[in-house]
């Protein structure tokens, strides 16, 4: 008699990207060696026992009263490698299946002070605002760097602390109303996931006209925002996946376009310290290395005429431009009502950001640390893109547009050989 085997495997070996990996994956890391080889692979030859199985009744689920969540690709992808020995620090992997930045020191940065004593004030629940010293900083962040010239500035009060972009996005979507919500594709892949949870939005995704072009011109989208209806748009920029970015006169119009047509305008700013084209002097290539000298960053928040009237939503934080996404700590910039409502959203959601590491946070946010640590991060990541592009080009993959920021690259897969472009060709 065969032995039972969990329902959900025969999913798995049905998975043509699970199969490629079966079939071609070599390589044995260190870490994999020490494991019980037996309890991770199961015997793929072993069809006739598949077959027996298959002429059983279906199992019943005692858990039939819950639906199916499916893993996303970055959590299938990161679980499978873990199941054959990955770990963070083993340097005979490289995590490519997970859009995490690295969170060691970098070379020129500087340096980060990680100790801390709990104060017994931090055991308690944190406001689900935020604390208001971090609040005040992030706030002072975005006044320093696109609002000196404003009279309309941030405060605290429009800044909302939330417990990662994720639980940010969620607050958001909470606190809209009956609305069409729209997205680009391709996009962050969590969005489609999260603008489903509600029943009162409508998700509407945005094609774009012109498929060469990674990002959609303002005036595209006028006709767009005006001709279905939108309550919202949630983008990100620098965009995830594609490694592009919306700036300048471009940003300004959908800025505009928002404003003028009564759109909220949700922009997912996780990557903005994360470019390569700016045109500022390093300090490592003779540039100054004082407070008159900022590597390139941009922000919708340059563009907005009054803080607490202009519906433009900003979500960024710690887990990408500073690297420590294991903080959980990220942040909303907006009108000061909608941060009241999104502070209220929190106290049934997810009840707060963490306290302690709210207090570690602060000298994150200190102007001339994250001026320093942005160069580094630069510095160091545009190393990164170009020794990928370089590899991908010696293994024949092709690359449509070449990121200018974040560190994504959107590249073209459909000249490899079989059977690794079986799902792309159908």
């Amino acid at each position: 008699m065969s032995k039972p085997r969990p329902h959900n495997m025969k999913a798995q070996r049905r998975n043509t990207a699970h199969n490629v990996f079966l079939q071609f994956h070599k390589h044995t890391a260190k870490s994999l060696k020490k494991l019980n080889l037996e309890e991770l692979v199961e015997d793929d030859d072993d069809e006739h026992e598949e077959e027996e199985e298959a002429k059983l009744p279906p199992p019943t689920d005692p858990f039939e009263m819950f639906h199916h969540v499916m893993k996303t690709g970055v959590i299938y992808a990161t679980s499978r490698a873990q199941l054959r020995g990955f770990h963070m620090e083993d340097p005979d992997w490289a995590n490519m299946g997970q859009g995490a930045p690295e969170t060691g020191h970098l070379p020129g940065a500087p340096s980060r002070d990680f100790s801390m004593n709990i104060l017994d004030a931090e055991l308690e629940y944190a406001p689900t605002a935020g604390t208001r010293e971090l609040r005040e900083k992030v706030a002072g962040y975005y006044n320093h760097l696109y609002r000196q010239e404003k009279e309309s500035k941030f405060t605290y009060e429009n800044v909302c602390i939330v417990p990662g972009g994720r639980s940010g996005l969620t607050r958001l979507m909470a606190a809209l109303g009956q609305n069409q919500v729209g997205y680009f594709t391709p996009e962050y892949t969590a969005y489609q996931q999260a603008l489903g949870l509600f029943t009162r939005i409508s998700p509407s995704p945005l094609l774009h006209r012109d498929v060469s072009e990674a990002i959609m011109s303002s005036e595209d989208f006028a006709f767009e925002a005006s001709g279905r209806g939108l309550g919202a748009m949630l983008l990100s920029n620098p965009s995830n996946p594609t490694g592009q970015s919306l700036e300048g006169q471009e940003l300004h119009n959908y800025v505009k376009i928002a404003r003028e047509n009564g759109i909220a305008l949700l922009m997912d700013e996780f990557y903005s310290h994360y470019y390569y084209d700016g045109e500022a002097v390093d300090p490592a290539d003779g540039g100054a290395d004082d407070e008159s000298n900022w590597p390139k960053t941009v922000s919708s928040a340059l563009y907005i005429d009054d803080v607490n009237e202009d519906p433009v939503i900003i979500v960024n934080g710690l887990t990408k431009n500073w690297r420590v996404p294991g903080f959980r700590i990220c942040w909303i910039v907006g009108p000061k009502r909608i941060c009241e409502m999104l502070s209220s959203a929190g106290s049934f959601l997810d009840g707060g950001a963490n306290a302690p590491l709210q207090r570690l946070s602060l000298p994150l946010m200190d102007l001339d640390f994250i001026r320093r640590d942005t160069w580094a991060l630069q510095r160091h990541f545009k190393k990164k893109r170009d020794f990928l592009l370089d590899g991908l080009t010696s293994l024949g993959i092709t690359v449509q547009w070449k990121p200018t920021a974040t560190f994504y690259i959107w590249a073209d897969l459909s000249a490899l050989p079989s059977p690794l472009v079986s799902d792309i060709k159908g």
